[in-house]
């Protein structure tokens, strides 16, 4: 498996709630329904909390997405999906593009410990 994590900013002139709600409530569905999201074996969002934000003009990350794909094949043919194009001009219409974060990583090698499984 390897793994998309993107650190999110919302676009200049959006407020944090209506950043959250695109992206839970027309986002998701879009990628959901789109053949290249059909590449995707798992999505998650992991938004800031409201209450953390200092304002509407809050410069911080707006959120975390991890999109998981069986292969690295698999990343590859989701982002050459014609309507790759689609799932993009949503980006571009709620996201600072310009700031994106991202990195595409394989399951870890090493996990080094985990409390949330006791044996």
């Amino acid at each position: 498996m390897v793994r998309l994590t993107c650190l999110l900013r919302r676009k200049a002139g959006t407020t944090p709630a209506e950043f959250h709600d695109h992206w839970e409530n027309v986002h998701a569905p879009l990628v959901a329904r789109l053949e290249s999201g059909s590449h995707v074996v798992r999505y998650e969002q992991h938004p800031r909390p409201l209450e953390s934000y200092t304002g509407d003009d809050d410069p911080g990350f707006d959120g975390v997405t991890l999109q998981w794909f069986s292969s690295m094949d698999e990343y590859n043919a989701h982002t050459a999906e014609p309507d790759f194009a689609v799932m993009w001009q949503d980006i571009e219409s709620f996201l600072d593009v310009d700031s994106l974060h991202f990195i595409v990583t394989e399951e870890p090698e090493r996990l080094i410990f985990d409390r949330s499984n006791p044996s």
